[in-house]
Formats: structure tokens, sequence, C-alpha cells
């Protein structure tokens, strides 16, 4: 499938090939075509609702910036925010809540006659539809000139390294580029290159293998102790940082290969003392849209209420985020937990800092990474997880007490190899954390021989990248 980072691959030599044949007129309808049939690999069908909300959102930019009524800016803002919303919701969250109805109803002994839905959900929505929305709302506000050019409009929603898993874009970031005349820049190949191939290392290398051993703990829970649940929370954490900061990497290299810069989403947030500091570092397209658009407008508007006003629109603000997340109550309570810590850390500002200035800031610093960490690859039991209740028992067997450590039972039958294989490359990962992967190497001999070395790399130690990125479900 197209969606597999080796197919990508394929599509991405053949598209760039064409875009540095073709004059520049022609390129952004090159793109265009080209992420239409990116699309159209997983269901061709629903291309048409990403075209139904271009339109809308297209002609709503442009009503606003022609109206100084603002009412009238108010409502075609409202009408492109119901089309984008209203299209999230019935795909996404049609069948959730019809289901909590339906478990409503039946505590009174009344049946739910509402139908559900049979439909896939379109690849990406959460994606694109907040990208088109940050669209509108900074056209309304002022912030961005409305995009003439229907094509170009188009493109911005749906250029394909991104288009289906992010960075979250802002029109002031890339739109402008597309009408910028790109010429073939070795250093924008050498660091686009870099960056795909390490992406592509941390998916099809770390974050599957990882999977190997996380696929087979959770699916035989009550057959694991307490250390090998521990060490599978743990190894999910890092498989899901390889796998979409992977997805980031390749997605923006691609761009970058090209000359378009796509947004950073993703610096070492591992290395976070808390969570504020792990929302700045993590998905920070995505939490930058929520603090731009939801979080900040909320606490102005309960600014009255003082920290009360700020611990509501944190909660808010999280509970959403979780819900964006995914149509189920285990991702509701993933961001729940996230809003909680996130009420705690403002409230706690002042007596943490004064603890901080007791306690030695190398030994501060290393336990608040370690618990920061710890606290995130906790909640993330319940993004792996389908239902809570499983959840629950995982972390009930978590806390057990059976915490034995013998290498043959931790690493399951058979699978010593691939445990020590994952210990390695965790290991891996954290040394190169800090390196630059977008660097440039001086001389061309230099990066043949890194990218062939990469490149043997993963076809030695990869697990032949049939594994789809986890992020794509959203």
């Amino acid at each position: 499938m197209l969606f597999n980072s080796i197919p990508f691959l394929y599509f991405f030599i053949i598209t760039t090939t064409l875009f540095f044949t073709l004059p520049h007129k022609l390129r952004w309808i090159l793109l265009l075509i080209a992420s239409c049939v990116f699309y159209m690999f997983f269901k061709p069908e629903y291309i048409l609702i990403l075209a139904f909300t271009i339109f809308i959102d297209f002609y709503a930019g442009i009503l606003m910036e022609n109206t100084d009524n603002k009412k009238k800016k108010r409502n075609y803002l409202i009408m492109s925010l119901i089309a984008n919303i209203g299209i999230l919701a019935v795909f996404k969250y049609y069948n959730f809540i019809n289901g909590n109805i339906t478990g409503f109803v039946n505590l009174f002994h009344y049946q739910n006659h509402i139908p559900y839905l049979k439909m896939l959900l379109p690849i990406g929505l959460s994606f694109h539809t907040f990208q088109a929305m940050s669209y509108t709302i900074e056209v309304y506000r002022g912030n961005y000139k409305a995009e003439r050019h229907l094509g170009i409009y188009a493109l911005y929603v749906m250029f394909y390294p991104q288009l289906v898993a992010g960075p979250i874009e802002r029109p002031q970031n890339i739109l402008y580029q597309f009408r910028i005349k790109k010429y073939f820049n070795y250093d924008n190949a050498v660091a686009g290159l870099n960056l795909m191939m390490y992406g592509l290392f941390k998916k099809v290398v770390i974050a599957d293998r990882l999977a190997v051993y996380v696929n087979k703990v959770y699916a035989n829970v009550d057959g694991a102790n307490s250390t090998t649940l521990l060490i599978a929370m743990i190894f999910f954490a890092i498989q899901i940082y390889c796998d979409f900061s992977g997805y980031t990497d390749i997605a923006r290299g691609a761009a970058k290969f090209m000359g378009y810069d796509l947004l950073i989403n993703f610096k070492r947030p591992f290395e976070s003392k808390n969570i504020t500091e792990f929302w700045r570092k993590w998905h920070i397209s995505l939490s930058t849209w929520f603090n731009d658009y939801l979080f900040t407008p909320m606490v102005i508007n309960f600014r009255e209420l003082g920290m009360f006003g700020v611990s509501l629109a944190l909660f808010i603000t999280f509970f959403l985020s979780g819900l964006w997340h995914g149509a189920g109550w285990t991702f509701i309570i993933y961001g729940i937990m996230h809003g909680i810590a996130l009420i705690y850390e403002v409230l706690t500002k002042k007596i943490r800092k004064k603890v901080a200035k007791k306690v030695p800031g190398w030994i501060y610093n290393n336990v608040s990474i370690v618990l920061t960490f710890l606290y995130v690859s906790f909640s993330w039991v319940f993004f792996r997880v389908e239902t809570v209740g499983k959840a629950f028992h995982v972390i009930k067997k978590i806390f057990s007490g059976n915490f034995t450590f013998k290498l043959a039972q931790i690493s399951g039958q058979d699978g010593t190899l691939t445990f020590l294989l994952c210990i390695a490359l965790i290991f891996f990962l954290f040394v190169s954390y800090k390196l630059p992967v977008d660097m440039k190497f001086k001389k061309p001999f230099s990066t043949v021989v890194y990218l062939t070395a990469v490149t043997f790399l993963i076809l030695i130690l990869g697990c032949n990248g049939t594994g789809e990125f986890i992020y794509f479900q959203f």
C-alpha cells in the first residue's frame, strides 16, 4: 500500500523527478495531481470530501476578506467551521456518540433506534481538517490575506508529504512557498535525503522492531509479569515516538528536497522535565494549534475566574486533545491525564521552584526527566489498548508486584534476540538523539557513504516497511 514507507519513497522519486523537469508554472499542478493520486490510493471516492471542504474554505476566506461587516465575517467563519467539524463529527465521532447514547438509554431499559454507520474513517482526516481550519481562522483574524488561487489553496490542504499525518501547517508558513520558483539545490537535496533516511530508519528499524515485542506482550497480558508489562509500556513510548517523528522526518525531508520547509514537529521530547515542556516539544504543530485557537481564547474569556479559569481551560483543551486522537474513552482518559498533570504544574509552580533551589540541579533535572517520561509512558497505556477495561487490567498487572527480571522470561519464547536488539536500538536512538538529522556533508562522497550505510542498516535490520504509521488512523 502506498502509505507504507517504502512505496512512499518510490512515489517521491517519481514525483520529484517530474517536479524538477517541469517549468515552474506547471509544478503546482503536478504536486496537486500527485497529492490527489496519493490520497486516492486509500479510498478514491473520499477525495470528494476533501474537494467539498476545500471549496467551502476557499470561498469563505474570500468572502471574509471582502466584507467589513463583522457579523457577516463571523457567519462565513462559522459556515467554514461547521463544514469541517461536521465532516469530522460524522466520520470520526458519529458511531462513538451513538454507542454512548445506546449505553446510557440501556440503563433505563430503553432501546436506541438510531442506526450505526458502516464507513471507513478517511485517512488523516483530523490533520487536514485542522490545517484547513487554521487557514479560515487566520483569515478571519486578519493575520493572513485570503488566497485567490483555488489550485494553490487546494495544494495547501493536500500537499502529499504531510497530508495524512502532519505536521499541521499554518498558511503563514507554507502557502507562500508554493509561489516561489524552486531550483535543484544540493544542500536541500542532501538535507532532505538525510531527514528521509533517518526517519525511515526510526520507523522501519526502531519503531517496527519495538512493535514486535510490544504486540506480543499486549496480545498476552495475562501471561506477562509486571516487569514484562513495564518494559512493553516503555518500549511503546519509544515506538510511538519513532513511528510518528519518523513520518515527520520523511515528510519534512521529501518537502525539503523540493525546496519547501515544513514545520518542525518534535524537539527531543524525552528530555522534558515536566508535562508543560513535553507539549512544547511533542507534536508541536498540534499543541500550538490548540494553544492558539482554543486554550488562549478560553483563558481570555475565563480571566475573571483567575487560576480556576486557567485550570478549566487546560482541562477542556486536553479533553478535546484526547478526543482529537481518537473516538474512544481510552483517548479521552489519555487527554485528561495530561490535562490534570498540566493543572498540577500550574498550581504548584511556586512550590516546585522552591524545591528546585534546595536540590542539586543535576539531581532535580534528571529525576524530573525520568518522572515525566514514566508519566507520559504510563498515559500511553490508554493509547495502546482498545478498551478502558483492558487498560486498567494492564495497569493492575504492572502494579501487582511481580517484578522478576529473568531475560528468558521477559523476552518471551524465542524472543531473546529481538529483545536485545530492541535495547541496542534504543541505545542508538538516544546516542543519536541530539545529532542534526538534516546535516549537510561538504563532500558528495561523504553523503553517498552515509546514505549507503543507513540504507544497508534498514535492509538488514528493518521489518520490510510493512507496518503502517500509527498516526495515520487519526
